[in-house]
């Protein structure tokens, strides 16, 4: 696997995490969970920028915002029991099948 899909799936592991820990957070008012946001998006942002050497930044951000709204309507189902209807569920999937076009299909994810 080339290096910068490495980047970019830790990218989106550490920006799911920052996302987590925001909702954790309460707003910022939870000290361990408002660190571990910031440390979490710092990290997502640095590695992005590692694969931004390779990858164009419409495609780079379509991967990394899309796998990121994924995860994140799993979690928030899993972990904070947030329900999705079906039209969330529709579009969640829409944005899981756009990830994949991307990437199976078109020749854009490298400079």
């Amino acid at each position: 696997m080339p290096i910068h899909y490495i980047y970019l799936f830790f990218a989106v592991l550490a920006e799911t995490i920052g996302t987590t820990a925001l909702q954790a957070s309460q707003q910022f008012s939870r000290l361990g969970p408002s660190v571990i946001c910031v440390i979490a998006y710092a990290a997502a942002f640095y590695l992005l920028s590692l694969a931004l050497k390779v990858m164009p930044v419409g495609i780079l951000y379509a991967i990394w915002s899309g796998l990121g709204i994924v995860l994140i309507a799993i979690i928030g189902f899993v972990v904070f029991g947030q329900k999705l209807d079906g039209p969330a569920i529709l579009g969640v999937a829409l944005i899981l099948a756009g990830i994949l076009t991307i990437n199976l299909f078109s020749g854009s994810t490298t400079h």
